[in-house]
């Protein structure tokens, strides 16, 4: 651990000389147990996640860890059925089970640039920028240990929740999960009064820059193939990177987008299908004239107390 902190006081030195929102590769990864009640009607089953928080010089992303493990199921899933039906001559149906839900939101922090955004999913990826969030937080004399690290205790209203967050002095970052940000230190533990969002420390580590193999092929018949929806498992997961391919939106055009989701997936879900084959970027490598394909997705969380409550009049 004290490695670790050595390696954070240059980067707090050389931060200034980074240039925000380039791509930059993350030197420290946090993992975090996630928690959040969703569904108050089921108090006994709250929804649980492993979350990452990759942290670079002057950027930090955090996104879901079991999410990378689902996609390269859902990846399977598709190759497979492109194999059973490759060569029958009619359009091919692909089928995407998923059982078990994800958090499919990417939060992206600039803190010197003050710069907030959203990696958002809605079969095409969108990026919504928002306001860095400005918490107004307390800082408390206590103090704990956790994984090591010496870490002082902070308070705050947030999002209309009561939250109690835990940061860490020595490690030179201004991040931490999902929002939470602005405290002297990152965050390594942050929950809310009733305990019905909690983001607990699991573990830290220095990032290792991904090693590709100069030999690996794709299966055959499957060159260039590419889902939408999912990401390029070939990039590597340390690089902190605002996409390029994200259709850039507001929050008003999302929320739409979102609402015409859920009023009818499948429909959604064709219509974005037929978007990127205009494009020339339609699974399977289709282009114009491609195979169509019919995409059922089925799944979905019960959410009756969302992570972000309004706040009370």
């Amino acid at each position: 651990m004290k490695k670790i902190a050595s390696v954070l006081a240059v980067l707090l030195y050389v931060a200034n000389l980074a240039k925000a929102q380039e791509p930059q590769m993350a030197k420290l990864i946090v993992h975090y147990k996630f928690s959040h009640l969703r569904d108050t009607t089921n108090k006994a089953n709250p929804y649980t996640e492993n979350m990452v928080l990759f942290l670079g010089q002057s950027a930090s992303v955090y996104k879901s860890y079991d999410r990378k493990l689902q996609e390269a199921l859902m990846r399977k899933q598709v190759a497979d059925q492109i194999a059973e039906q490759k060569g029958s001559g009619g359009p091919m149906n692909i089928k995407i089970t998923n059982k078990m839900s994800s958090t499919n939101t990417e939060y992206f922090q600039f803190p010197a640039d003050g710069k907030f955004m959203r990696k958002e999913r809605l079969i095409t990826p969108y990026l919504v920028e928002e306001k860095m969030p400005e918490i107004k937080w307390k800082i408390s004399a206590d103090t704990m240990t956790l994984g090591g690290m010496h870490c002082q205790k902070a308070m705050t209203h947030f999002k209309g929740r009561d939250y109690t967050a835990w940061f860490s002095p020595d490690l030179p970052f201004h991040s931490g999960p999902w929002k939470l940000n602005g405290l002297p230190g990152l965050i390594l533990e942050a929950y809310d009064k009733n305990k019905e969002v909690v983001f607990k420390f699991d573990s830290m580590e220095e990032a290792v820059p991904m090693v590709k193999s100069a030999t690996a092929a794709a299966p055959e018949g499957q060159h260039g193939f590419t889902m939408i929806g999912m990401d390029d498992p070939n990039i590597d997961p340390n690089l902190i990177a605002v996409p390029t391919d994200a259709v850039r939106t507001t929050e008003k055009e999302f929320n739409n987008l979102r609402d015409a989701m859920r009023k009818d997936p499948n429909a959604f879900a064709q219509g974005a299908m037929n978007s990127a084959n205009m494009r020339g970027g339609a699974p399977g490598g289709g282009g114009p004239g491609g195979p169509v394909m019919k995409i059922q997705v089925t799944g979905g969380p019960v959410i009756n107390n969302p992570l972000e409550l309004p706040e009370k009049k």
